[in-house]
């Protein structure tokens, strides 16, 4: 889990994470993983929202170190998810004083990313332009849920809100049953990621012209290109609906019974088709006309569901993807828990979970991410940060002393630990 410390490729880029919850949270994680410092923002004595939205909470009253506060309370290991590798720094915001603080950081940083509500960042003086004066090669990410501009830019907006108003609910779930959320918080998560994909696009850009910028995007505008294959259907006067787990365009691409569990088949081709009926001993379904080609196989999906079905519960899911996936290459796989899935021989050979060792929880989890390169390092260095662990290291680094700490502390502008 761990790189060296010189050659991630965003190593000596900074980045003041303003954000709460996960939609910056994970961007700037994703940018920690490259290397990148991440310096946390937090309100002092609460922090960011996501440390307290568990259950279950961890604690450990008899840490003693910096942040113990936040050890003695306890937090979401939620927050760890999305926090790997940062330094967490509390700052009061509405002192002139912690303003003052901020725009010293941003003097020495690269990236400033916020995701309050259009308005807000102005209203605080950490607005594009306040920000811009002090370092006009700064890159600056705005998230919201629905962007600067519209007639719902000033609506709040969270993962749940955005995954009905996108449209992923309605093709969610089975065609009779309710709208159904994806269990995951999925539009976080891809805007989260096209954030991330704009700030390292507009560093390549400073890199070539020397200036900043402000990368500007909604959640309702990330999660829409997502719809890809459901979009093209709408384009086309089709009509979209949930199917549980089959698929639009595509058959046999769905998720069967076994006699112990449940069995995922993606038969994306011809020859794939032809290789599952020869693997399965089931030569009449080639000869069946109704399955003759995959626009066939679509149109008579539910038969062809039963079909399949009645053949694959005579055995266990592990045995037909012992047969199928490697002994006959056809992509099938099973179903897994989230337990199994973050443990299992091929995730345990990768090395993508693995743990660090945490100043007040001990052993913490951490979930690898997936970008490896030939030219660089990538992983995480440190776990999660406690609520302030790094206020007066990062303090330190900007040159305030003892006297000068103390003077912040009295202006309410950074919290007192000992009080």
């Amino acid at each position: 889990m761990s790189k060296s410390v010189s050659t991630g490729i965003l190593e000596g880029i900074t980045v003041v994470d303003l954000s709460t919850f996960v939609t910056g949270g994970f961007c700037t994680t994703m940018l920690a993983n490259q290397g990148a410092d991440v310096i946390k923002i937090e309100r002092p004595g609460a922090g960011d929202d996501i440390r307290h939205s568990g259950p279950p909470f961890v604690s450990t009253a008899g840490y003693d170190g910096p942040g113990r506060a936040a050890a003695a309370e306890g937090e979401s290991p939620y927050a760890w998810t999305v926090n790997y590798q940062k330094r967490s720094v509390e700052l009061n915001l509405k002192t002139d004083a912690g303003l003052e603080v901020l725009y010293e950081l941003v003097e020495t940083a690269d990236v400033v990313v916020e995701n309050f509500r259009p308005g807000t960042a102005d209203r605080l003086g950490v607005g594009y332009d306040d920000l811009r004066a002090i370092d006009d090669s700064i890159i600056y990410c705005s998230i919201s849920a629905f962007g600067d501009t519209g007639p719902w830019s000033q609506r709040p907006g969270y993962d749940l809100l955005i995954q009905g108003m996108s449209g992923i609910m309605s093709v969610t779930g089975t065609a009779d049953g309710d709208p159904v959320k994806v269990g995951l918080p999925m539009t976080d998560l891809i805007t989260s990621m096209w954030a991330a994909f704009g700030i390292t696009t507009a560093l390549y850009n400073r890199a070539l012209t020397g200036e900043g910028t402000r990368v500007e995007l909604g959640m309702l505008d990330g999660a829409l290109p997502w719809l890809t294959k459901q979009a093209a259907k709408a384009f086309e006067g089709a009509a979209t609906m949930p199917m549980g787990t089959k698929d639009p365009v595509i058959a046999p691409y769905q998720s069967y019974p076994t006699a112990d569990g449940y069995l995922n088949v993606a038969c994306a081709n011809q020859k794939l088709w032809s290789g599952l009926c020869t693997a399965i001993d089931r030569p009449d379904l080639l000869e069946d006309p109704r399955f003759e080609t995959n626009p066939d196989r679509v149109a008579h999906m539910d038969a062809l569901e039963a079909e399949l079905a009645a053949t694959f519960t005579e055995r266990s899911t592990d045995a037909w993807v012992s047969l199928l996936a490697d002994e006959h290459g056809l992509p099938v796989g099973p179903v897994l828990s989230v337990e199994e899935a973050l443990d299992n021989e091929h995730i345990r050979a990768r090395g993508v979970i693995g743990t660090m060792d945490h100043p007040a929880y001990g052993e913490q989890p951490v979930i690898g991410h997936p970008l490896r390169f030939s030219v660089a390092d990538s992983g995480f260095e440190g776990p999660a940060p406690l609520l302030g662990e790094h206020t007066e290291s990062v303090l330190d680094e900007l040159g305030y002393d003892a006297a000068a700490i103390a003077a912040l502390r009295e202006e309410g502008a950074i919290p007192d630990p000992s009080a």
